[in-house]
């Protein structure tokens, strides 16, 4: 009758549900303790799949049921009609007996299933070993915004500039909405809506927006060719992040030259962008900008002090260099308060006494006894440049190497090309003493990430197994349905794989959060068949090999339900374009190549593995009932 087929049905396969649901949420504890950036990013989304999850749990167990008591009809003299789908049905019900027929073989032959579960198991871990792609730190997004930074060779002057800045505009004039219209021409680059160029003291910064906001990465190449076609130019021309801090946008390498000589470092660093342009060239979309600039562009005046004069005329060197202090910028010698107000007392010479370098020399000192002397007369002074900027990393003089890769190359192997080609090299063939190279940025932070999401995979795939321990009260069956686990990243490798056949996407962090999703989600399918097997032969009394084909002949449709509900539910994410789909098409590229091969495989491999565990365990079972009290089995 109705009544009992709704509440036989919920019996048989509530404890598969929980177990299911558990497995599902428990895989993002991890995920929600995560500390670093990338965890404020899946949190969110861990939060979303397993309050779900719990949600449909309650649903399955007690909507579902009473739903089905008023479909199933009047009762079992009445059943439902029987609805076929061409083609399908057919298909299904062929594919269904070769199945059930090629198992029934393997399932009876621990041999044949032992080589089996080896076989299919090698062959995915060698696939996802072999096409793995390289790793990436975070996907980049589609903002419409193109900026770029401009670095020019020291001493260029406004009006050099501003003739940079003309250049730049007669380029990308013809494209401006304002004056040509918002339609783009075919097959041309897309119409400019918004730009703009700003020259600051000893650099420039321009961008652009795009009439159409997901084509702005198209006006890159436009504006790249009057830019860096300036001699000496360095620089780079991006579109910027969502994710990113900065100016370098989310996917940049900083390759830091620190050591106690500016001028060693320059060296080092010129050496390095020589590298640099031949395993990372401009022309295939790799840009580069130093910080500092790579050569000494500021004026500078030094005075090194005659110890032997200054010890003559009794003057340390610190009350020399405050005596031109006083005469350039003044001294602060003391802090003054009044009315709740603070001020600096400075102590200052005459605005005249050094207005222009040749005056420096000419500064008067005043020694002890009264003696006035001139700075020249205690010190060299010596005419030449310094860094426009200083810059420290770790309290050591640094000149950094900013790198971006281009799009197509993901960070894991332009690491790789760096280590390999760029500080390999220098470092073999000698450098200063005490000069250092250091990979930092966002090589950093992928690092990090990477180390944390893979631990973070393996806390996963212990607390399934250690739930289901519980939920089984046995260690041994978790460990056939944890089988499904190297299977599903063996296809979600292969989604990634197929994807990357018709677009590039490498394995960025929110692509590799599908496989700790995998974790939770592909374990569904052996639970249902171990379940489900496990309760014939405690209900039924069957033997393992009937229990094991019954299991499948029973769970081989909800199987393949499942399987094609979430497979289809994820296509859309991969395959329909629109705002934000590059965000999380690896994603889903990840979770349904993974969830499609693991069902599948999952047919051919757990029920062998279960037959190997059930037969040694009834085999041993039996053996100890043959022996007596006090018996031994005799040694072979």
């Amino acid at each position: 009758p109705p009544f009992q087929a709704a509440l036989e049905g919920a019996r048989q396969v509530w404890g598969a549900i929980l177990v299911s649901a558990l497995t599902t949420v428990l895989v993002f504890v991890p995920i929600l303790v995560m500390q670093l950036e990338v965890g404020q990013l899946f949190r969110d989304i861990a939060v979303a799949i397993s309050v779900s999850v719990l949600l449909s749990l309650a649903v399955a167990m007690t909507v579902i049921p009473a739903l089905s008591r008023q479909l199933l009809g009047g009762g079992p003299s009445r059943p439902p009609a029987e609805r076929r789908i061409p083609l399908l049905d057919p298909l299904a019900r062929g594919f269904a007996r070769m199945l059930t027929a090629f198992l029934g073989q393997i399932v009876a032959n621990r041999a044949l299933a032992l080589l089996l579960v080896a076989s299919i198991t090698l062959l995915a871990g060698g696939f996802a070993w072999r096409y793995l792609p390289k790793l990436e730190y975070l996907p980049e997004g589609n903002r419409n915004l193109v900026f770029g930074m401009i670095l020019p060779p020291p001493g260029y002057n406004l009006d050099t500039m501003t003739r940079i800045a003309q250049r730049i505009e007669s380029a990308s004039r013809p494209l401006w909405a304002g004056e040509r219209g918002g339609q783009p021409a075919p097959d041309g680059p897309p119409r400019i809506e918004n730009f703009f160029f700003v020259a600051v003291r000893g650099s420039a910064f321009l961008g652009a927006s795009a009439v159409e906001p997901t084509r702005a990465g198209e006006l890159i190449p436009v504006l790249s060719r009057p830019i860096f076609g300036e001699p000496g130019t360095y620089g780079f021309l991006t579109q910027p992040s969502i994710f990113g801090r900065g100016i370098g946008g989310g996917r940049s390498i900083d390759l830091d030259i620190s050591g106690p000589d500016i001028e060693q470092l320059l060296e080092v660093a010129l050496w390095a962008v020589g590298r640099l342009s031949t395993v990372l060239p401009r022309e295939a979309g790799n840009q580069l900008r130093p910080r500092p600039g790579l050569e000494l562009g500021a004026p500078e005046v030094r005075l090194l002090p005659d110890r032997v004069r200054l010890a003559d005329v009794g003057l340390s060197a610190r009350e020399f260099a405050i005596s031109l202090d006083a005469f350039n910028d003044g001294v602060r010698v003391e802090e003054l308060a009044s009315g709740g107000e603070r001020f600096d007392l400075v102590l200052k010479g005459r605005r005249a006494a050094a207005e222009r370098t040749q005056d420096i020399a000419a500064t008067p000192i005043v020694i002890p006894g009264g003696t006035i002397l001139q700075a020249g007369d205690l010190a060299r002074v010596l005419v030449t440049a310094g860094p426009t900027q200083i810059r420290h990393i770790e309290r050591r003089r640094t000149v950094t190497l900013e790198i971006r890769p281009a799009p197509t190359l993901p960070l894991e192997a332009a690491l790789d090309l760096l280590r390999r080609e760029v500080v390999a090299p220098l470092e073999a063939a000698g450098l200063p003493a005490g000069v250092t190279l250091d990979l930092a940025g966002t090589a950093d932070k992928l690092s990090q990430t990477f180390a944390e999401l893979s631990f973070d995979l393996l806390l996963a795939a212990i607390i399934v197994y250690l739930v289901m321990a519980v939920l089984f009260e046995s260690f041994l069956y978790p460990l056939v349905i944890l089988i499904s686990v190297p299977l599903a990243a063996a296809g979600g490798v292969g989604g990634l794989w197929i994807l990357n056949r018709f677009l590039f996407q490498p394995l960025d962090m929110l692509t590799l959060l599908g496989f700790v999703i995998l974790v939770g989600i592909v374990v569904n399918n052996a639970i249902l068949l171990v379940d489900r097997a496990l309760a014939y032969r405690r209900d039924e009394g069957r033997d393992a090999k009937s229990a094991i084909m019954a299991a499948v002949q029973d769970r081989l449709r909800p199987i393949f339900m499942t399987t094609a509900t979430s497979v289809f539910g994820m296509l859309p994410l991969v395959l329909f374009p629109g705002a934000g789909s590059e965000l999380y098409r690896g994603l889903g590229s990840v979770v349904v190549g993974g969830l499609a091969l693991s069902s599948l495989l999952t047919l051919f491999l757990v029920p062998p593995l279960l037959a190997i565990l059930l037969v040694t365990e009834e085999r041993w079972r039996l053996g100890k009932r043959r022996l007596g009290p006090g018996e031994t089995a005799p040694a072979e």
